[in-house]
């Protein structure tokens, strides 16, 4: 163990011992120099059965934690090793576990554990969105620290693994029993976002009700069995968090997150309801024959109404929340979904703030029910159940913007960005499914190329397959009506061809290559259409340079 007092790597004096698990010891030190307090977390080698194995887990998690940087997570400072220990300097983190709390004085009162909550689901969000996406799978009060202002800080990444979608399962007993979802016990897929909703939907149950999901009845009730001044909302929220199946959960950190934010409304709305059923009834049995009577002449009003208020909303809409407006009066028709997507590429680019706005629409809109409380309404699950056909014109055209214009440095997010539409359209149109298959591709490449010990061999392979699929996409562009997307495959297929010359020729010879570019070039020139000329032009000059990049790289 650290001797108080002892002067790490140098610069890091140990002040005191603050904690300890089962393999390590977490000391308090002071950089003298820069007058800043760390944590050293000591993991010893004595002692410890298989510990190359527990390095490689401590690796992961540093090299993980290194890469992240959000207020609700610890930096990684430092590691260091030698022939008896493996040393992690990091952020000290002042205050205590969640556990703690939960010792000492039982039951944390509900405000402030909505309030954790959402800072925990905050973190989880961000961790989610990186790519590869992070999965933490070990959400529970004893790795949750609450600081003297009342915020709190993730801790211990030990079980926190990359999201590989290709992985049918991942996990076998990885996590804390009780707060761990099914599917981290093996043999029910692999764990992702929704795994980590269920970890957190199981901690705010232990937190707000002081029933620990580890000791018997080893079950998560109603939290009202338990307090019935607790919120009906906060309870329904924790049910759905903690579904067996997790289709049945919230989908993403965004949902979570607004039902938090909006957790009282939803209790509202419940207890409404339920005040209402009985008069609902007895008015429904007294109106029927009276519904029954005008309902077709209702139905014919209400729908041109709506038409009506439809189209003098899109005649006027000049910002994307005019377009957000007529959406939610008619999700069914497709003008406002085009016109919004006209409006945000009518420069012929795609910012990032652009492309959250298209997004939102995967996300769902708000509006205002009955009672005058937000709803979420996803207004894309409208489209698609009673405009098919329209749904997957949306999701192709969304597609295209963000392949073509997405102001983004890497094919990689085009790609992975354009995929996720692109995905709902394959049964219209046949490039579609070609978009997919080199965003599948590239997610590959990019996991190879950024792998702590590249590994080359596979991912020469990954362009091998990829080389094929550019074949494919070339072939797909002469079975294409539209001239515009002719023009837009030929670009695509230069502009990556162009970026990616070294790996192309390390998989293929330069002539073919070459071949596929003057073919391109050749078949441009045979359009007809005098509009696009310039546009034929300029493709024709970027193959050029292409080529000579070509030649200049195999010299």
């Amino acid at each position: 163990m650290l001797e108080i007092g002892s002067l790490v790597d140098g610069k890091y004096k140990v002040l005191n011992k603050v904690g300890q698990g089962g393999m390590s010891v977490v000391y308090l030190a002071m950089n003298e120099k820069a007058n800043k307090q760390w944590a050293i977390k000591e993991v010893r080698k004595d002692g410890i059965k298989d510990f190359e194995v527990v390095k490689q887990g401590l690796v992961v998690e540093t090299d993980m934690l290194k890469r992240l940087s959000h207020p609700s997570l610890p930096s990684i400072i430092d590691v260091i090793e030698d022939e008896s220990t493996f040393l992690i300097v990091m952020d000290y983190i002042q205050g205590n576990p969640l556990s703690k709390a939960l010792e000492e004085f039982g039951a944390q009162p509900q405000e402030n554990v909505i309030e954790w909550a959402k800072q925990m689901c905050d973190v989880l969000g961000y961790l989610h969105t990186r790519t590869p996406a992070i999965i933490y799978r070990d959400m529970k009060p004893a790795n949750i620290m609450l600081k003297p202002d009342g915020n709190v800080t993730l801790i211990d990444f030990g079980t926190a693994r990359e999201f590989k979608e290709k992985n049918l399962a991942d996990t076998t007993c990885l996590g804390t029993v009780g707060y761990a979802a099914p599917e981290q016990f093996g043999g029910m897929g692999q764990t992702d976002a929704r795994t980590d909703i269920y970890c957190l939907g199981a901690t705010l149950y232990h937190l707000v009700t002081g029933m620990n999901p580890c000791e018997p009845p080893y079950d998560i009730r109603p939290i009202r069995e338990i307090n019935p001044m607790l919120s009906g909302g906060l309870e329904r929220i924790i049910l759905k968090c903690t579904q067996r199946n997790p289709e049945d959960r919230y989908q993403s950190c965004a949902e979570l997150m607004y039902a938090l934010e909006h957790y009282e409304e939803i209790d509202d709305v419940y207890r409404k309801k339920q005040k209402k059923k009985l008069g609902a009834f007895i008015a429904s049995i007294a109106a029927a024959v009276l519904c029954g009577a005008v309902s077709g002449w209702g139905y014919l009003s209400a729908e041109n109404k709506k038409s009506e208020n439809y189209d003098v909303i899109l005649k006027r809409a000049e910002t994307p929340e005019d377009f957000y407006e007529a959406i939610l009066t008619d999700p069914v028709r497709t003008e406002a979904y085009l016109s919004l997507n006209e409006l945000l590429t009518d420069d012929f680019v795609l910012s990032r703030e652009e492309g959250q706005i298209l997004q939102q629409l995967q996300v769902g809109l708000d509006a205002k029910n009955s009672q005058g409380f937000s709803d979420s309404v996803d207004v894309l699950a409208k489209l698609r159940q009673n405009n098919p056909g329209g749904y997957q014109d949306i999701c192709y055209r969304f597609g295209e913007s963000f392949m073509f214009y997405y102001d983004v440095n890497t094919d990689y997010d085009r790609y992975s960005n354009a995929a996720k539409w692109f995905r709902e359209a394959v049964g219209e149109y046949q490039v579609a499914q070609a978009y997919c298959d080199i965003a599948e591709c590239l997610e590959l490449i990019n996991q190879y190329n950024g792998a702590k010990i590249k590994q080359t061999e596979k991912m020469y392979e990954e362009y091998e397959k990829l080389w094929g699929m550019i074949g494919e996409l070339k072939t797909t562009a002469e079975t294409t009506d539209s001239v515009d997307s002719r023009l837009q495959i030929w670009n695509e297929i230069n502009r990556m061809i162009n970026s990616r010359v070294t790996q192309f020729l390390e998989v293929t010879a330069m002539q073919d290559v070459i071949s596929v570019l003057e073919e391109i070039s050749q078949r441009s020139g045979e359009l007809e259409e005098s509009v696009i000329q310039e546009d034929v032009r300029k493709l024709q000059n970027e193959i050029a340079e292409t080529i000579k990049k070509l030649e200049s790289a195999q010299q």
